[in-house]
């Protein structure tokens, strides 16, 4: 339960119980996110206007921290800031969601926009030496990843119907901030995955792996039973030692690939008729975690059928990202599908929700990063089918 009895709200202090007042609507613990959803609806409602939101927010009975973030908004032009304390529920919702943040990244905060972290490139020299012997001078060869504050804008369109609904209803904020997270998660794992880190945009996996772990996939024409699966348990392996050779510290490694790939994986079965890889029913191949994910390109190549596998350890790559988020609105503006067709918000009763938030991506050691390129893998599978189009 949520105590409301805080001055200039006109709480009553509770008589007969000895505690204080608390509103009905906040007697249920408040879900992660559902305040975020409050203060899009309470906005939505008044087409932004944070002030007459506010006044909204409390007649409706949503949580006070609400009505004290749109209460203390100076901002009129359809947005306001969202609360520390709220935007980084956000920021929780969105570790199951979006597959970087799910397979150990660690965020770290961006002070002023910024942070550098150290890392040591080149160890030094041991040796051994006689006994009059001067100890021989050695260097250590330092370096810093340095991540920048990158602006992520989310767009998600929402029904009316759903963000004016009066009183609260976790249910229906649940719906609202779902939409919300998907979208920020979304966009981040192409960021993360194989944004190319121009445009303002932060540099992904793909472009952080050096020259010498971008590694050709094999080629498996004509090939079938043992000697198909000795060639893909052997490119696997191939993947992973990458990293053993490069002395990567192996704290949190997973593999990254598109739906087909990982379909195609588990069709694959020994002369027995056993899977192959029985472990990708457990999430796992070769040992370590997988996810799947639609972020990935299915289209690459001039034969516009090829895509790539990624093997990191995430336990060393990095998220910068501020607390500061902003909510904004429009019931009037037009937006693009996922179909490439332009639709009116205003035609179709939806408002659009747009949050702004900032991060940066990137590992500690870029060696930590292997990608195999040119992977057909399942592209004889349904067309496209669950997989990215982009």
């Amino acid at each position: 339960a949520v105590p409301v009895d805080q001055p200039g709200r006109g709480q009553q202090a509770a008589t007969g119980t000895g505690g204080p007042h608390v509103e009905p609507a906040l007697k249920v613990a408040m879900k992660p996110g559902v305040a975020v959803a409050q203060m899009a609806r309470s906005l939505a409602s008044r087409r932004g206007d944070p002030r007459a939101a506010a006044e909204f927010a409390q007649k409706q009975g949503f949580n006070p921290m609400v009505v004290d973030a749109l209460g203390a908004g100076s901002d009129s032009a359809g947005g306001v800031l969202i609360p520390e304390n709220l935007s980084s529920e956000i920021i929780e919702l969105l570790r199951p969601k979006a597959v970087v943040r799910s397979l150990g990244t660690r965020s770290i905060p961006l002070n002023n926009g910024n942070v550098t972290i150290p890392r040591l490139q080149g160890g030094a020299v041991v040796s051994y030496i006689g006994t009059d012997d001067d100890i021989p001078q050695t260097d250590e060869q330092f370096d810093d990843l340095k991540l920048s504050a990158k602006k992520l804008a989310a767009l998600v369109p929402i029904s009316n119907d759903l963000l004016q609904y009066a009183g609260p209803n976790q249910n229906v904020d649940l719906m609202v901030v779902g939409d919300l997270t998907a979208a920020i998660a979304q966009r981040e794992d192409k960021a993360f995955i194989r944004d190319d880190g121009t445009g303002g945009t932060p540099k992904g996996l793909r472009y952080w792996a050096p020259g010498g772990s971008l590694i050709p996939a094999p080629d498996l024409s004509g090939l079938s039973g043992a000697p198909l699966l000795q060639a893909v348990d052997l490119a696997l392996n191939t993947m992973i030692l990458a990293h053993e050779n490069n002395n990567a510290g192996m704290v949190s490694p997973g593999w990254l690939m598109v739906p087909r790939t990982r379909r195609w994986l588990s069709s694959l079965k020994t002369t027995t008729g056993a899977k192959f890889y029985p472990e990708l029913d457990q999430g796992m191949l070769k040992g370590y975690v997988f996810k799947t994910t639609t972020q990935i390109p299915w289209n690459l190549g001039t034969s516009g059928t090829e895509s790539e596998l990624y093997f990191a350890d995430f336990g060393d790559c990095f998220i910068g990202e501020n607390d500061d988020m902003r909510i904004d609105f429009s019931a009037e503006a037009t937006y693009t599908d996922s179909s490439g067709k332009t639709v009116s918000a205003f035609q179709r009763d939806q408002t659009l929700v747009r949050v702004i938030t900032h991060n940066d991506f990137g590992p500690r050691h870029p060696e930590s990063v292997a990608v195999m390129t040119g992977i057909t893998w399942g592209a004889g599978m349904a067309a496209g089918a669950g997989d990215s189009t982009t």
